[in-house]
């Protein structure tokens, strides 16, 4: 019986400090691509052929003709009311009429990037040169324990270029 009590308080014992540690919350296995982000605005895009974007940042600098595709938004298609909170949601993708590229860069800091947008319009004659500086945002979307994950956006429209929201 004696050997029961110590048994007893032995696993007692074992469980307490294990019971005080946080609990794991475990990281989506995703990586983050080095980008500057370039988006057309839907008021400019029809009048957009070619986009040429060159981006610097802590001495190094990046530029590429940008191959433009169609922007889109989310749709919420909304959720299953009977599923409960465990129901199935869903939603859809839909043109906006923006137009959008990315210009990979070999690292993405929080330092700032000095952004230069020229390019051809559709009827062939040259855009206005547009600049910008600008503070890539730093985010925790997963929380801090997940890692930070940096971004760079631009918008392009008829007044210029800035940071995207």
């Amino acid at each position: 019986m004696r050997s029961l009590g110590v048994l007893l308080a032995a696993v007692t014992t074992s469980l307490l400090p294990s019971a005080c540690l946080p609990e794991a919350v475990p990281c989506p296995a995703i990586a983050q691509a080095p980008v500057v982000a370039l988006t057309v605005a839907a008021s400019y895009a029809p009048s957009v052929k070619a986009i040429h974007l060159k981006a610097c940042q802590d001495g190094t600098c990046r530029e590429a003709d940008l191959e433009l595709m169609p922007g889109s938004t989310a749709v919420d298609l909304g959720c299953e009311p009977s599923a409960g909170p465990d129901g199935v949601c869903s939603a859809t993708s839909s043109p906006d009429g923006t137009l959008t590229g990315m210009l990979m860069m070999d690292v993405l800091t929080e330092s700032r990037i000095d952004a230069t947008a020229t390019g051809t319009s559709t009827a062939g004659a040259p855009l206005p040169e547009r600049t910008l500086s600008f503070l890539p945002r730093a985010e925790y979307p997963f929380g801090e324990q997940c890692g930070k994950f940096v971004t760079a956006g631009v918008l392009l429209d008829a007044d210029g270029l800035r940071q995207a929201p």
